[in-house]
């Protein structure tokens, strides 16, 4: 998958991810669409007593502000991708499409 045929909508939750990561410091950062196009960034939570990852953030979020269901996510890391948990949280919103880039922004998987 190249930038080139990525959606503008998509490239947009990538560039969100990105910078809320990069804001941060974290190790991960997240966005997500919901289905009238609002969209929730986030990083992930390491703390002694929580651990979520970004993705797991920003579905959370989403769900809080009132989404029904998602349309893309996006998960912006340099690890190796998003967790079968991460993939089973944005399934659960009926998102098929979850996005994975590096750090600098360029898509990896989806």
């Amino acid at each position: 998958m190249s930038d080139a045929t990525l959606d503008p909508e998509d490239k947009k939750i990538i560039v969100l991810a990105r910078s809320t990561r990069a804001r941060n410091g974290a190790a991960e950062g997240a966005a997500v669409r919901d289905e009238t196009g609002r969209t929730y960034s986030a990083t992930n939570v390491a703390l002694p007593s929580l651990t979520l990852s970004a993705i797991q953030v920003a579905v959370a979020m989403a769900v809080s502000g009132g989404a029904e269901s998602l349309e893309a996510a996006a998960l912006v890391t340099a690890g190796a991708g998003p967790s079968d948990d991460d993939r089973r949280a944005v399934r659960d919103l009926g998102a098929e499409t979850l996005l994975v880039a590096g750090p600098d922004g360029t898509p990896r998987q989806s």
